[in-house]
């Protein structure tokens, strides 16, 4: 490989870009209307327009990227993550091109990314699954066959999309009343995020944690398991916090768990980078979720405890070198490392998106600190795509240092112009069940709605004070004030003893 293009933009496309730099490899960003001042497009060697801002116009057109990989004179293609990272279509055109596509095979994307084909092969490889339908609920199934379809699989129960992934086309059906609505809310999110209407059933476990297996795997039939991330404060199914490793994995379980994402990784002949999900109940007793064939959002906390960097692997695998890395290093973590995603959402407002332009922006920075952003002062945060702006990681050589650490980082961070969740991470890392380890999957969703919509901005006593004078000060110095005929014009006299100063001169 000489020249790579990044089939994205934002944080993701800054950081392939600059492995790819490290590597020696000429770099070519592609940009929507939109982004043309974006930093992904200053950092390239090479940056080419791919149409409107609508990513459905631009980021998403097989066809462009295609044709501009082509232009340029890439010869491979670096999908991120999101967009068409796990497209099996995007995966097979680039091939069918004759480039190198930087990630899995076509075939294993297409068969990872359907859930139930997953769980199928998860079974075939000896992994447990969720209990739950390995096939789809037929497009044409009666009420009464969806209502016996819940019944065999056990209440609650989660109707989850086949396609996709993030909690979209996903509901929560607590009895058998319920089912019927669920699905077809289900059917109808999953085929307007996906394409793919298609949805499954599967139980819900009682308060199970999010775990997960990075997995590298190169072509000549080497698949290494990395230790442990902990996904499980999640808002609306969907992650927001990250860390590495689990408090509550034990060792043994590590080992059984680790091996059996790679168990399952290489009985689908996979390739590159990709992450295997479990649930862990209460028992301690794992179940495969899913498969993300792509790098994942939070691969920066395995990189801060391995010392390795997961992009700069991606790039060796794609160009045919076989995995030279100790097994036993992977799955023994140095320290701690936790990630915030950084949204641009107003947590006081709902979490609404909160576009605009950047003001001022001072990211955190010393030991242990990693921020990788695409953002800067002037950015204009555009209401077309995700809302991350930022992943803030922090490292330290245990847990409660870490989080130390990570607090310290978010007191650091300045952003004017927007509203960005950065209140919300202070308010959660002091909370004690985060503080101890006690949560699970519906954790936060549970103590935000305990909270009963208090504000996460809460001004300290001495801005209580300085708003307090500042109120006063305006008050006396108000014309409607009832002093304000009584009082001299301390303006006027101040003008005229500027106009005498600058005479001076």
């Amino acid at each position: 490989m000489r020249k790579v293009l990044i089939a994205n933009r934002g944080e993701i496309a800054v950081r392939v870009i600059r492995a790819c730099r490290e590597a020696g490899l000429s770099t070519v960003a592609v940009y929507s209307e939109c982004d043309r001042t974006a930093l992904h497009v200053r950092r390239a060697d090479e940056a080419y327009a791919i149409g409107p801002s609508a990513p459905r116009e631009s980021y998403l057109r097989i066809d462009r990227v295609i044709e501009t990989a082509r232009r340029s004179g890439a010869d491979a293609v670096h999908p991120g993550y999101g967009f068409l990272a796990e497209n099996e279509a995007f995966a097979r055109a680039v091939r069918d091109a004759g480039l190198t596509f930087i990630g899995p095979s076509p075939e294993a994307i297409a068969l990872m990314g359907s859930k139930t084909a997953a769980r199928a092969a998860a079974r075939r490889a000896g992994v447990p699954v969720v209990p739950g339908s390995d096939d789809p609920i037929p497009a044409g199934a009666g009420d009464e066959d969806i209502l016996n379809r819940g019944d065999a699989t056990g209440y609650p129960l989660l109707v989850k999309a086949v396609s996709g992934g993030g909690g979209k086309g996903m509901r929560t059906v607590l009895g058998r009343d319920d089912l019927l609505d669920g699905v077809r809310a289900a059917r109808s999110e999953a085929g307007t995020a996906f394409g793919d209407p298609s949805v499954y059933l599967e139980r819900r476990l009682a308060r199970p944690r999010h775990i997960e297996v990075q997995v590298l795997g190169d072509s000549h039939g080497t698949v290494l398991p990395f230790v442990e991330r902990e996904c499980s404060i999640q808002r609306r199914h969907q992650k927001v916090v990250e860390e590495t490793p689990s408090l509550a994995v034990t060792t043994e379980q590590r080992k059984a768990i680790t091996a059996a994402a790679a168990a399952l990784a290489k009985s689908v002949g996979y390739t590159n980078a990709g992450t295997v999900e479990f649930l862990l109940d209460e028992d301690g007793r794992f179940y495969f979720l899913e498969m993300n064939t792509r790098l994942q959002v939070e691969h920066p906390i395995t990189e801060a405890v391995t010392g390795l960097d997961l992009v700069r692997w991606q790039l060796r695998i794609a160009d045919g070198h076989p995995l030279t890395l100790d097994p036993a290093r992977l799955l023994t973590p140095d320290g701690h490392a936790i990630e915030c995603r950084i949204y641009a959402e107003d947590p006081d407002n709902g979490f609404l998106p909160s576009p605009g332009r950047i003001l001022d922006l001072r990211p955190p920075a010393g030991p242990g600190i990693r921020d990788d952003s695409a953002a800067h002062a002037g950015l204009d945060v555009p209401i077309y795509y995700d809302a991350m702006i930022s992943k803030l990681i922090a490292w330290a050589e245990d847990r409660q240092a870490a989080i130390a650490r990570m607090r310290r980082a978010l007191d650091e961070y300045v952003i004017f112009g927007i509203k960005t969740t950065l209140p919300f991470f202070s308010w959660l890392l002091e909370t004690p069940e985060f503080v101890d380890g006690r949560f699970h999957t519906a954790y936060l969703d549970e103590v935000l709605a305990a909270r009963n919509g208090r504000p996460f901005v809460r001004p300290t006593a001495e801005q209580e004070d300085i708003a307090a004078i500042a109120a006063a000060v305006h008050a006396m110095l108000s014309p409607a004030s009832p002093q304000a005929e009584a009082r001299p014009d301390h303006a006027r006299a101040w003008r005229a003893q500027a106009r005498a100063e600058g005479l001076r001169d």
